[in-house]
């Protein structure tokens, strides 16, 4: 192990249980609305199938555009739960991952991926059951001459992101949320939610 894949592996800390069962229920929207709509990369990072639904801690990986060999070595020291946060530059020609890379990641408890980038085989990949966040999807398959990186901060549709920051995603996109504040955006976008169902609960009651 390199010392900087080695430095990236002690950067992590998987999410508790507890974190993992206040975090499921939250919405994209409410966690980006209490983070003064801070957070959220571009509408261009969205879901490749309808129904993903994706929440762990992010090992990030800035890739060459159009390359994946970095992609292979992240799957040999990612940890159960975590999301692949893959910076490919916004490149469009090549896609990063594809069916085979998901089945190992799949195999190997991933999550799942935020790819600023492009991806393929998206019909193996919703069957697998995997969620995946991309910019694109092409048929073109990538090059593997690197180089990348694992972990460091990364630009994701012009959101910073560091290894260790929780990825929240959903049909209206992606939020990233730093992992120093993780407890104080979970509290206010618990709230937001509280006050938007008794809002809901009060329309429906005026006009039922």
């Amino acid at each position: 192990m390199t010392s900087a894949v080695a430095t990236a592996v002690a950067e992590r800390a998987p999410l508790s249980a507890s974190e993992r069962e206040r975090l499921a229920p939250l919405a994209a929207s409410a966690v980006v609305d209490s983070m003064q709509r801070l957070g959220s990369p571009d509408a261009g990072i969205s879901p490749t199938w309808v129904g993903a639904r994706l929440v762990g801690p992010a090992p990030t990986v800035p890739t060459a555009a159009g390359d994946n060999q970095i992609v292979h070595a992240a799957l040999d020291v990612v940890q159960p739960g975590e999301v692949i946060v893959l910076n490919g530059f916004g490149d469009t020609t090549r896609a990063l991952i594809g069916d085979l890379i998901a089945e190992r990641a799949r195999s190997l408890g991933v999550a799942g991926f935020v790819v600023d980038g492009c991806v393929r085989d998206v019909d193996a990949i919703r069957e697998l059951g995997l969620p995946v966040f991309a910019r694109g999807v092409t048929p073109a398959g990538p090059y593997k001459n690197g180089p990348g990186v694992i972990g460091g901060a990364v630009a994701i549709g012009g959101v910073a992101v560091l290894t260790g920051d929780v990825v929240v995603a959903d049909a209206d996109g992606v939020v990233f949320i730093p992992r120093a504040q993780l407890d104080t955006i979970v509290d206010l976008a618990e709230q937001k939610l509280e006050s938007e169902a008794r809002k809901r609960a009060s329309i429906r009651a005026s006009v039922g």
